[in-house]
């Protein structure tokens, strides 16, 4: 048997099976249109054509803030702005005096290097909220927490004695 044989056989077979009783002919589906207007301005089955369409190049900044709206990561972005410009936003007196320890759910976590900074922190707190809501927004700090400076931990092993510990400040 040929190939020309083989596939004269095939088809027959084939056509057999589709005029056999309980065959179903597929039917073809159109596929949707882009933007859910069939035959709409600009939006044909060829592609992009003279007109605006979904298909068209996009600018990068544009898609870079869609994806970050529909990502959900504004928020995360802009926090990640006020950890990156700390310097900047604080002045370079506090910032060499502070550390962002954390910044989840608008609360602002600061480590101050002594107790005597971390008191003039506090006192400078409402001068701080209003530089960083005027670069940031109000929004998205929403409570400042300022730390001392962190001693060394005395508790070792599985066993501690509870209490205050050696009395020193460590700053």
């Amino acid at each position: 048997m040929t190939s020309d044989d083989a596939a004269s056989e095939a088809l027959r077979r084939a056509r057999e099976m589709a005029a056999a009783p309980g065959f179903k002919k597929r039917k073809h589906r159109r596929r949707p249109e882009p933007g859910g207007i069939p035959g709409g301005p600009g939006l044909g089955n060829a592609g992009s054509g003279a007109r605006p369409s979904d298909r068209d190049p996009q600018r990068l900044g544009e898609v870079a803030d869609a994806l970050m709206d529909v990502r959900g990561w504004r928020e995360q972005l802009e926090v990640a702005s006020v950890v990156g410009r700390w310097r900047e936003i604080v002045g370079d007196a506090v910032a060499d005096h502070t550390t962002i320890e954390s910044f989840e759910n608008g609360t602002l976590v600061l480590r101050a290097t002594s107790t005597a900074w971390a008191t003039q922190v506090k006192l400078l707190l409402g001068q701080l909220r209003t530089r960083i809501a005027a670069d940031v927004g109000p929004d998205l700090v929403r409570e400042i927490v300022i730390l001392g400076p962190a001693g060394p931990s005395w508790k070792h092993g599985l066993r501690s004695v509870r209490g205050r510990g050696p009395r020193d400040t460590y700053g």
